[in-house]
């Protein structure tokens, strides 16, 4: 099971989604989208949030209030960290978690960590969980046939784009051996070269 909360603060919303438990996490770990920006709260246990990102959008174009949001959603369900002030909630590219075979479940790392961004929640804000609460929901969603086919669309898609350039390709190499071939013709046909067919004997001088 997966929770849905709409961040109503842009238009349209975005939405934040985050697994009922370990395993729900696990599975989103595994079949995460590339698009996908991974919250968690700073070495305490909390729950594991999303948000997926747009087409050509990266971690840089995420509003900061929609960040705040997601901030105080995962301080929000951390039972240690929704008892502090002051945590520190570190972000990142789903590609850029790391799952080896020695973690346990819903554990998780970095490739890199210069690619992890933080930061730092002072305290709980009712107002903002109040606001996401009310635009919870609930779903059942197939992790993996969901990556897949996103995976499938991105595939055509690129097959699509290929084709389209080699048409392209195509077109630029047919009109460029047309224009050659009526250059070619047109100084074979210039009076200079005609001129070569032409050596003045024409004249009736060998009777």
């Amino acid at each position: 099971m997966v929770y849905y909360f709409e961040s109503d603060v842009v238009s349209p919303p975005i939405t934040l989604f985050m697994g009922f438990d370990k395993n729900e996490n696990e599975d989103l770990i595994k079949w995460g989208w590339p698009e996908d920006v991974w919250f968690h709260v700073d070495k305490v246990s909390s729950a594991h949030v999303y948000l997926r990102l747009g087409q050509g959008q990266t971690i840089d174009d995420i509003p900061s209030n929609v960040l705040e949001d997601a901030a105080q959603l995962v301080k929000a369900n951390s039972i240690m960290g929704n008892k502090m002030n002051d945590v520190d909630i570190v972000y990142t590219m789903w590609a850029n978690l790391k799952k080896t075979p020695g973690m346990e479940v819903g554990q998780v790392g970095f490739h890199k960590e210069k690619d992890v961004r933080k930061m730092r929640v002072a305290k709980r804000i009712n107002e903002i969980m109040n606001r996401l609460n009310k635009t919870k929901r609930e779903e059942h969603p197939d992790f993996r046939a969901e990556r897949e086919k996103r995976d499938r669309l991105e595939r055509d898609d690129k097959k699509k784009l290929l084709r389209e350039k080699k048409r392209k390709e195509e077109e630029v190499e047919k009109k460029r051996k047309e224009e050659a071939e009526l250059r070619s013709y047109n100084s074979l046909m210039s009076g200079e070269n005609m001129s070569k067919y032409d050596d003045g004997n024409d004249s009736d001088e060998f009777m």
